[in-house]
């Protein structure tokens, strides 16, 4: 974050701040003026008629709408007034629901409230179960099936194993140890397998725990999961299903749930067979009193047109009757569907297939060698089609497609009529008419507690890439569940809501999704992805009715993704027409930022025999701020893009992105990374800075007719090995001198007013770079000989760090704030440093371990320093080595700050010249009123003014209370710590501070580490 913070203190920041309205609140405005008709629903509603004085149920209130949609002459509104909606099942929307007559159904919150649909389940009764262990346990229905609990709102670890336990071997059937513990252990189907490998997350279920053969334990995983997560051959093909790498479960990097495994506070299991939930609580839990959720309902929303998604059927199905002399080809490696094909060469021959339907796709090959087909439905002639259509042999070729046929059986004879060749590669059967749903919107809801459980049965959850799966036999394309799950919509508009705490993706438009929205979300704390869009192999569409297009994902805060599946990304896109991708703030993820398209090099003419073409074009990703990515896997970017852009008619856009900071924790992290296949995008006026690998990188000739223009950099690395893939104009930064034109972009990206309270504060992160290099707040001054090592591939930030082996060199941290974390390593090679803080001794730290080598560990830290100028000098005093990763500074708001939500009759009172931070406070004289600060990290301070006419303040943080606080003193003092908390778990948390007495109680500002 402190590298767009920094560059946008220099170009006036202060202007960019507003009065922010809550996200939702203008668009409730304008729906309501607008809508001719206003339904209440609240979540204990039984009313009949759905009034604001008698607010009937959910399901009452979709009855009503339905008995109105035909006959719209306004909006409908639906306002959810607040508390919590417990959904058992998701609410669906059908065609049905949809708006009519060019008016929109609006779900939305109440003017003011916080409607919250949850899938959790409320755990209470917990009592003791191992003393020893400090191990509780509640009970819950036999069956209960879920993968996530939350306590007060932070997730638990599922308990699991040491990291990368060895004595384990691979077999044809799973693992084996000589280890026996592990035939005791109750329940062994509850056990998962997890290897994360390069870009990949692999689990499989261990189906059973047997003696092995020479004595310990034999872990049998399930299949078909373990044959998909194996190494090559790869379950389904390679371009267009897979790249040139298939890394396998080869490997254990930890065993996961089973209550043999619970170890650390804040880790769960659960036994569904026996009805208990085990966990181990954090320190100052008080389980009688917080609120603990268990997702059992996986999707919370659905809207659903038809059809769904269809599924290719190869050409050897038995729906397909060869009639003549028609020759089978396998293993043909050209990209087709199975790598087979049926072939004639004989005009005359035909091929009938039977399906169920209305619609259909027939898949064949496009060359020279073939020629014009005869197609009859139903018996009749319905027109002369051709696949002979180009030199190029193109696999995967809609060669005849046919929609609205009566719903039912259909037969389609194809009749070669010329030339070589006739292939049947198989057919797309269309299920259903197309029926989108349409016209619904969502805004200002707040989604919490759903799970997915794909990755329970025995497919497991086979990564792909980005979170997109292997699953069945033979294996398809799948992926993560959503909270919100759209599937064949029409300008559907989720926007102004809070998805958090889930146990998948957040929001899924899936199965051509056209002119959808999803915009002004804050989404945070999910298993999967925070927003998924398209599909990843429906690439050989030709019909532009059933084609992913025109959707937009603008001005949403995304952080804290793949928390479960450490493969996902912030935004995901497979194959789309038009897809917008504007104006977001993307952070702290395990794997890339935004990743976008599909294929690899199968759209590219140099990418191989297997060749042919994706429908994806006129994408843009623009005005982004992307940053802190790539903090667990390898081989991605801050924005990463795979697969062709059409046929250069018309070009994606890749324009004003702000990319900030991309670590990976084994290397191969790059900045715009342009991956196999990537093709006509225009790429200009980017902001690229603080990336371990290349600003921009496109590794392989695949990489095709792509443009970079005037773009800005601090990173010199670059790998430009595509095709007609020309760069030009770039700006190269030194010694953290941005350009205005640099400048400029940062102040435009990310979240656009009225979006921007949806930023959460956090700690500023900087790199070890020497002084003015990473432009962020403070600077760093090496003395002596330190050398910058980079490229370590052991995790470092950025992959690099600074190092000196001389003692008496040291290093000066200057800083303006209140606390900083320096970042360093921790290995038996290191050794004393002494500290001076602000001219003064402070001691010394030891730097020396002699357990594994620690990157990235605070090597010192200060906290509550008056808020000002600081300057912390560490001296290298002994060891082989003193290493330098970087810092962290504490974040400082005003009371001011758009985050903060003020309950209750609050006022300012600013100029009062009284030495407070900003010169101003808020305040409230009536007891009850309330300040609620959400932030990004591990600690946090309030800080307020203390005098005898102020009393207790009450304290909850993430919903668990602390005990109260008194800001009462004898005399008037300001900018005085009076709550102070450290050792969260990192990830997003709330603190809620609450008049109890006296006659005022002020907020002046907040700290957060």
């Amino acid at each position: 974050m402190s590298f767009r913070r920094k560059l946008l203190s220099w170009t006036g920041a202060a202007l960019l701040a507003a009065v922010l309205v809550p996200i939702g609140a203008h668009q409730a405005a304008a729906a309501r003026a607008a809508a001719a008709t206003t339904l209440y629903a609240s979540p204990g509603g039984d009313g009949a008629a759905c009034t604001l004085d008698n607010p009937c149920s959910l399901a009452k209130a979709q009855q009503s709408v339905r008995a109105l949609a035909p006959t719209m002459s306004g909006d409908i509104t639906v306002d959810l007034r607040g508390g919590t909606y417990q959904l058992s099942s998701a609410l669906s929307f059908t065609p049905a629901d949809s708006g009519t007559g060019g008016h929109t159904v609006v779900w939305q919150a109440y003017p003011g409230e916080t409607p919250v649909f949850s899938g959790g389940r409320k755990v209470s009764g917990w009592q003791v179960y191992d003393s020893g262990k400090g191990i509780y346990r509640a009970s819950v229905p036999t069956g209960t099936q879920s993968r996530q609990l939350f306590v007060n709102g932070v997730r638990a670890d599922r308990a699991r194993s040491a990291l990368n336990p060895a004595g384990f071997t691979v077999t044809a059937t799973g693992f084996t140890t000589s280890d026996p513990q592990y035939l005791s252990w109750s329940n062994p189907a509850s056990v998962e397998i997890v290897h994360l490998n390069a870009w990949k997350e692999l689990r499989c279920p261990v189906t059973a725990i047997t003696p092995a053969s020479g004595g310990g334990s034999a872990f049998t995983l399930a299949q078909p999961c373990f044959g998909n997560a194996g190494a090559p051959p790869y379950p389904s093909g390679y371009f267009p299903y897979n790249g040139g790498g298939s890394p396998g479960l080869d490997s254990i990097s930890w065993i996961e749930n089973n209550y043999a495994l619970l170890s650390a506070p804040g880790q769960f299991s659960l036994d569904s067979n026996a009805g208990y939930v085990y966990y181990i609580p954090r320190a100052g839990e008080n389980l009688a009193q917080a609120d603990v959720e268990l997702p059992t309902t996986q999707t919370l929303v659905s809207l659903a047109g038809t059809p769904g998604h269809p599924t290719p059927v190869d050409d050897t199905d038995s729906s397909i009757t060869y009639t003549g002399s028609w020759g089978y080809s396998s293993g043909r490696t050209y990209g087709d569907l199975g790598d087979d094909v049926h072939y004639t060469q004989t005009n005359g021959d035909s091929a009938t297939i039977t399906f169920t339907g209305t619609g259909i796709d027939v898949l064949s090959e496009a060359n020279n060698d073939e020629g014009d087909i005869d197609v009859y439905v139903d018996g009749a002639l319905d027109r002369t089609v051709t696949a002979n259509r180009t030199a190029e042999r193109l696999a995967q070729q809609v060669v005849y497609s046919k929609t609205g046929l009566s719903q039912g059986t259909h037969t389609i004879k194809l009749v070669k009529k010329d030339n070589s060749y006739l292939l049947i590669d198989g057919y797309v059967p269309i299920a259903a008419p197309i029926a989108p749903v349409h016209d619904i919107a969502l805004r200002g809801i707040t989604f919490s507690y759903a799970t997915w459980l794909g990755a329970n049965g025995p497919d497991g959850y086979r990564d792909n890439q980005a979170g997109v799966t292997w699953t069945g036999t033979p294996a398809v394309a799948g992926r993560v569940g959503a909270a919100v799950q759209v599937s064949r919509g029409q300008r559907i508009e989720i926007s102004g809501g809070t998805f958090a705490h889930l146990g998948g993706t957040a929001v899924d438009l899936a199965n051509g999704t056209q002119d959808s929205t999803v915009s002004g979300n804050r989404i945070y704390d999910t298993s999967g992805s925070g927003v998924s869009v398209g599909e990843f192999d429906d690439f050989s569409l030709t019909d532009p009715a059933r084609m992913t297009s025109g959707d937009t994902v603008s001005d949403d805060a995304i952080s804290y993704v793949g928390q479960e599946y450490q493969d996902c990304v912030g935004i995901l896109v497979g194959n789309g027409r038009g897809i917008t991708l504007a104006h977001n703030d993307i952070g702290h993820t395990p794997y890339s930022g935004i990743s976008l398209g599909w294929g690899w090099g199968w759209a590219s003419t140099n990418g191989g025999s297997r060749h042919g073409t994706i429908y994806s074009q006129g994408n843009a990703i623009t005005g982004n701020y992307v940053h802190d990515v790539m903090r667990v896997l390898n081989d991605g970017g801050l924005v990463y893009t795979l697969g062709g852009q059409g046929d250069g008619t018309v070009h994606s856009i890749f324009t004003g992105n702000v990319l900030s900071t991309c670590t990976s924790a084994s290397g191969g992290c790059q900045g715009i990374y342009l991956d196999e296949g990537s093709s006509w995008w225009t790429v200009s006026g980017n902001v690229v800075s603080q990336t371990a690998g290349n600003w921009a990188n496109m590794w392989t000739p695949t990489i095709h007719d792509d443009t970079f223009d005037n773009d800005y950099t601090d990173v010199t690395r670059l790998n430009n090995n595509g095709t007609n893939v020309t760069i030009t104009g770039t700006t190269s930064v030194t010694n953290g001198v941005w350009p205005s034109g640099a400048q400029n972009i940062v102040a435009a990206a990310g979240l656009q007013a009225p979006y921007k309270n949806l930023a959460i504060p956090e700690a500023d992160l900087v790199n070890d770079g020497a002084t003015g290099s990473l432009l962020a707040p403070g600077t760093i001054t090496y003395t002596g000989s330190w050398t910058e090592n980079s490229g370590r591939d052991y995790g470092d930030l950025n992959e690099d760090v600074h190092a000196t082996t001389a003692n008496g060199d040291s290093v000066t941290f200057s800083f303006t704030g209140t606390g900083i974390r320096v970042l360093g390593e921790r290995n038996n090679d290191q050794g004393t440093l002494g500290v001076t803080l602000d001219g003064a001794a402070a001691g010394t730290v030891d730097t020396s371990t002699a357990g594994a080598r620690q990157l990235q560990a605070p090597i010192y830290q200060v906290a509550n320093l008056p808020y000002g100028t600081h300057t912390v000098v560490l001296t290298k005093q002994s060891g082989t080595y003193a290493t330098i990763d970087g810092y962290e500074l504490d974040k400082t708001i005003d009371d001011t700050d758009a985050s903060l939500q003020y309950s209750g009759a609050w006022a300012v009172s600013s100029g009062r010249g009284l030495g407070d931070f900003g010169d101003g406070v808020h305040y409230t004289t009536a007891n009850g009123d309330s300040v609620t600060a959400t932030f990004s990290g591990t600690g946090v301070d309030f800080v307020t003014e203390t005098n005898s006419d102020e009393g207790g303040v009450g304290v909850a943080v993430d919903g668990q209370t602390q005990p109260s606080v008194s800001a009462s003193s004898p005399t008037r003092l300001t900018q005085q710590v009076v709550y102070h908390i450290d050792g969260l778990k990192p990830g997003v948390h709330t603190i809620r501070l609450t008049k109890q007495s006296g006659t005022f109680m002020l907020v002046d500002r907040f700290t957060f580490r």
